[in-house]
C-alpha cells in the first residue's frame, strides 16, 4: 500500500505572519473562541456531518489543557438577525459534549445578562458555547457596540474560523479592536496549505477546477498564470470554455456573459506555457430526474435539447492520466452533478486519482470537500480545506479580513 504525503508545502516561513493561541499566555484566562460550526443538520435538526466541529478540535482542547476558560462562538445557517429554532447551536453543543468527553454549557444568548452570568462562573479547563451569533442583526453588520458586547465576556480573541474569513463580521472583525487577537491551529494550518502552494508549489503543479461557474473561478484562474503547469477544467464550467471555442454544447450550463473572458483565460494560460485540459466525452441527459436516459458523447457531439452533467470516461482517463507525475495537486470543484447517482462517476474517478497520486493534494471548497468523503477517499487527501468562498479568495492571492485584523507577529499589544 503507497505511503501518502502529508506534509506541508515548502518554504512556509514567513507565510503566516499572525501571532497565534501557542504565542500568548491563556492560563485562566477567558479565551472567546470564534469558531466554524456551520454544520449541516436533517429535518430532526441532527447534525449529518461534524467535520466542521472536528476540525477545531485542536484548538479547543490546547486551551482546555492550558487552562484556559474557553468560550466558544459560531453562527449557523442565514437566520437573518432573529432567534430561530431551526438555527439554534445547541445540537452543536451536544455534539461538542460528546467529542470532548466533558460537559459543555449551552448558553442561551451570545450577549447580555445571562450569558456573562453564565461566563462568571466558568472555572479553568470549563468549556461555554454561546447560542447563534446570527440571531442579533449586529454580527453581519459589523456593529461596533456588538462587537464590544461580545469582547466583554472575555480576554483574548481566537479566530479559528477560516470558513468565513473573508467576511467582515463583528465577531470576525469588530471584536479585534478590543481584544487581543490571534489565530487558531486551523486557520493557521488553512493558509500554510493554501497560500503556501500557491506561493511556492513542489513541480509539476496541477490545478483542478470544477463546478458550475467560470466567474466564480477567474481569479483564481488569473492567478495561477506562471505558478502552475498544467490546468483541468471540468464541471459546468467547461461547457463556458468549449462553447467559447465555437463548438455546440446542446443546453449544457454556459455563461453567455463569461464566453469572452474564458477564451481570453485559455489563451492566456497557454500561451504561458501551461497544458489546458478539457472534458473530451461527456455524461449527458435531458433532465436529472431518477432513471432519466443518459448516454455518452464526445463532447463535440452534445445535441440540442441534452445537457452534460459529468465528464465521461475518456476524460475521467485523460484527466487521471494528466495528474500521474504531480508532485503538487489542487482540487476545486466537482466535474459533475454528483450529488446525483449516474452523473456521479467522473467526480469520483478523479477523487481516486488524487487519492492515489503521489503528490501533496490540496481540496478545497465545501462541494469538492463532500465529494471526497463519499467517494471515500479523505483520509489520503493531505489537506481537505474547510472554506469555500475563503479558499477561492486566498488562491486569488486576496486578502482575507478577519485574518488582517489578527495581531501580527513582532507587534504584540
Amino acid at each position: 500500500m503507497k505511503s501518502k504525503m502529508g506534509r506541508r508545502p515548502a518554504s512556509i516561513k514567513d507565510i503566516f505572519n499572525k501571532l497565534t493561541i501557542e504565542d500568548i499566555d491563556i492560563k485562566g484566562k477567558r479565551v472567546f473562541i470564534r469558531a466554524d460550526f456551520n454544520v449541516p443538520l436533517d429535518d430532526n435538526l441532527k447534525i449529518t456531518d461534524d467535520r466542521r466541529i472536528r476540525s477545531t478540535l485542536p484548538t479547543i482542547n490546547y486551551a482546555i489543557d492550558e487552562g484556559a476558560k474557553i468560550i466558544l462562538t459560531s453562527h449557523l445557517g442565514r437566520p437573518k438577525g432573529q432567534p430561530s429554532p431551526q438555527f439554534s447551536l445547541a445540537p452543536v453543543a451536544k455534539r461538542l459534549q460528546r467529542l470532548l468527553n466533558k460537559e459543555v454549557v449551552f448558553a442561551p444568548d451570545c450577549i447580555g445578562e445571562k450569558a456573562e452570568n453564565l461566563v462568571s462562573k466558568m472555572k479553568s479547563g470549563d468549556v461555554l458555547l454561546l447560542e447563534n451569533l446570527r440571531f442579533h442583526p449586529g454580527e453581519e453588520k459589523n456593529d461596533e457596540e456588538f462587537a464590544r458586547a461580545l469582547s466583554r465576556l472575555a480576554d483574548v480573541y481566537i479566530n479559528d474560523a477560516f470558513g468565513t474569513a473573508h467576511r467582515v463580521h463583528a465577531s470576525l472583525v469588530g471584536i479585534t479592536k478590543f481584544l487581543p487577537s490571534v489565530a487558531g491551529f486551523l486557520l493557521k494550518k488553512e493558509i500554510e496549505y493554501l497560500k503556501g502552494t500557491i506561493n511556492n508549489p513542489v513541480r509539476p503543479f496541477v490545478a483542478i477546477l470544477g463546478g458550475a461557474k467560470v466567474s466564480g473561478k477567474i481569479g483564481v484562474l488569473e492567478n495561477l498564470v506562471g505558478k502552475v503547469d498544467k490546468v483541468i477544467i471540468g464541471g459546468g464550467m467547461a461547457y463556458t470554455f468549449i462553447k467559447a471555442m465555437g463548438y455546440e454544447v446542446g443546453n449544457s450550463h454556459v455563461e453567455e456573459d463569461m464566453l469572452s473572458t474564458a477564451q481570453r483565460i485559455r489563451k492566456k494560460l497557454q500561451g504561458a506555457g501551461i497544458k489546458f485540459y478539457l472534458p473530451v466525452d461527456s455524461v449527458i441527459s435531458q433532465d436529472t430526474e431518477p432513471g432519466a436516459e443518459t448516454k455518452i458523447v464526445t463532447t463535440l457531439e452534445i445535441p440540442k435539447g441534452w445537457r452534460a452533467l459529468d465528464i465521461g470516461p475518456a476524460s475521467a482517463k485523460l484527466f487521471s492520466e494528466a495528474i500521474q507525475d504531480a508532485k503538487t495537486i489542487l482540487w476545486n470543484g466537482p466535474m459533475g452533478v454528483f450529488e446525483i447517482d449516474a452523473f456521479s462517476r467522473g467526480t469520483f474517478a478523479i477523487a481516486h486519482a488524487v487519492a492515489d497520486a503521489y503528490a501533496l493534494t490540496i481540496v478545497g471548497g465545501g462541494d469538492t470537500d463532500l465529494a471526497v468523503h463519499r467517494a471515500g477517499v479523505s483520509d489520503t487527501i493531505s489537506f481537505i480545506s474547510t472554506g469555500g468562498g475563503a479558499s477561492l479568495q486566498l488562491l486569488e492571492g486576496k486578502e482575507l479580513p478577519a485574518i488582517t485584523a489578527l495581531t501580527n507577529r513582532g507587534k504584540e499589544r
